[in-house]
């Protein structure tokens, strides 16, 4: 063999050797294979999130959530308040889950209060449809119990009422209520009917009685027909014994003096017409000025004022 060819080989040993010395080395000094798999971190476990019910725009207290008002945001578990409303699809541990006791047995009453609490912190949006805004809540703000009235409860009607206006329930039938068409929400105008002897003084016995009839209120609120204060979308009348109204203080004396005339009647308004003045107006109360006594010859005349 040639001295040529075999330095060469030599040189190619060597040379071999010694890349093979320098990844050994790499290799033991990282402690790890090379590998790209190994040389990747794990990825950190991500928190779970749950559904949370917050206000899709600012609620003023008096006004009435809808569908729109509300939405569902991504909320972190962890985060997640006691008092919150949620979807129920995530668990939440501080919702309906009760730490365990030491010796002392799961009774009935442990269960019926984590029932309430999941009744009341796993719903669905239309549960909170009608309901009142009782304090305000800003846009993005979970929406909590204390800050709204559901619709049918006790608090209800105090929180629909406008600032300043008065609840009143006068007591109606089908004849006097538009026929039970008149609903929660509708605009009505309120007519007194009244047997009168004013202008007849020298009616005879067995003479038919005269009437009158006037506007007391127009364009009242009906908060509610009975005890309902809303109807379902397929009901389109609702017969009931009373109606409440939402009037003026002022108003509602007006009504009351009504009340114990004669009888009432509900007229109802075209939504085309709601726009305009509501209670008593100044061809109201002219209408209501009663009668004149008048003194003539001695003798006296009453006159009715129409």
């Amino acid at each position: 063999m040639k001295p040529a060819r075999i330095i060469v080989i030599c040189v190619a040993a060597v040379s071999a050797i010694g890349l093979a010395l320098v990844v050994r080395a790499m290799g033991s000094s990282s402690g790890q294979p090379t590998t790209p798999a190994a040389a990747e971190a794990p990825a950190e476990p991500q928190e779970p999130m749950a559904k949370v019910l917050v206000a899709a725009r600012d609620l003023e207290p008096g006004s009435r959530l809808a569908a729109a008002d509300m939405v569902w945001k991504d909320w972190a578990v962890s985060a997640v308040d006691a008092s919150y409303v949620t979807d129920g699809t995530v668990p939440i541990p501080s919702q309906g889950q009760a730490a365990p006791v030491r010796d002392k047995p799961d009774g009935a009453v442990a269960r019926v209060a984590r029932a309430a609490t999941e009744v009341v912190t796993q719903a669905s949006k239309s549960d909170f449809v009608g309901s009142v805004v009782r304090e305000p809540i800003l846009a993005g703000e979970p929406i909590v119990a204390r800050k709204v009235v559901p619709a049918g409860d006790s608090g209800y009607m105090a929180a629909y009422l406008e600032p300043g206006m008065r609840a009143m329930a006068i007591r109606v039938t089908v004849e006097t209520a538009a026929g039970g068409f008149i609903l929660p929400g509708d605009r009505v105008d309120v007519l007194l009917t009244r047997e009168t002897t004013l202008g007849n003084m020298g009616a005879q016995e067995g003479d038919r009685p005269r009437f009158t009839s006037s506007t007391v209120l127009v364009n009242v609120k009906v908060l509610a027909i009975d005890q309902a204060t809303r109807v379902s979308d397929n009901e389109q009348a609702v017969v009931g014994a009373t109606a409440t109204l939402e009037v003026r203080p002022g108003d509602a004396e007006a009504l009351a003096l009504a009340k114990s005339e004669g009888e009432l009647s509900l007229v109802l308004r075209s939504y085309a017409d709601t726009g305009g003045p509501s209670g008593r107006t100044g061809a109201v109360a002219t209408a209501q000025g009663g009668s004149v006594r008048v003194y003539r010859g001695g003798e006296t005349e009453v006159v009715v004022v129409q």
